[in-house]
């Protein structure tokens, strides 16, 4: 992963910045400024990409519509069959209140079903369904009415993936966190003058 890969090379920056020698200083300088602003540089890209909208070519807008009396944390997993093996995408869509809506894109590139999964508390699922997308320019619009779940066994798979997601995420949030701090140390001492 490269996030962990820029992490190695902020650490060897932040070591480099101990050493004092006159004859490697200039060296040891320009390794360390390109270091930092590649990691800068690929940070400020990697967040802008995530914060932009998620409309993709070609992708099927779902409209999730919350109806129950409670606010509803909701996740999508797209089905793709590929050679006989089943995989799953998941996404978070967010906690989306009553009476309230939001549109997530997904693109259903060699897949024809997603699941929709909502839950209550802290992996408290009370919304199970299965969604089958015949027509990939037909965008749809599912609107959550009851607590309901169409299929136990789909369902216990769906908590799972959304389970691996969520542990997916906060090891991603933990490395870029890291990231972040060494890239502010790393600028820190790049750019301090000597007294």
């Amino acid at each position: 992963m490269i996030i962990i890969l820029i992490l190695i090379f902020l650490i060897i920056a932040l070591f480099l910045s101990g050493f004092r020698s006159e004859k490697w200083n200039l060296w040891n300088k320009l390794a360390r400024t390109i270091i930092t602003i590649s990691a800068a540089a690929y940070f400020t890209f990697w967040f802008v990409e995530r914060s932009l909208s998620q409309f993709l070519e070609n992708s099927l807008a779902v409209q999730v519509i919350n109806y129950l009396p409670q606010p509803v944390d909701f996740y999508i997993i797209r089905i793709q069959d590929e050679n006989d093996v089943r995989k799953f995408s998941s996404k978070h869509v967010g906690q989306i209140r009553t009476e309230h809506f939001r549109i997530e894109y997904i693109n259903m590139q060699k897949s024809n079903e997603f699941w929709v999964v909502g839950f209550i508390g802290k992996g408290n699922l009370v919304y199970f369904s299965q969604v089958a997308v015949p027509n990939i320019n037909e965008d749809k619009i599912i609107e959550v009415k009851n607590y309901i779940n169409h299929s136990q066994k789909l369902s216990a798979i769906a908590s799972e993936k959304v389970e691996d997601l969520k542990y997916e995420n906060i090891k991603l949030s933990i490395w870029v966190t890291l990231d972040m701090l060494l890239i502010f140390l790393n600028s820190v001492l790049l750019f301090r003058r000597r007294a």
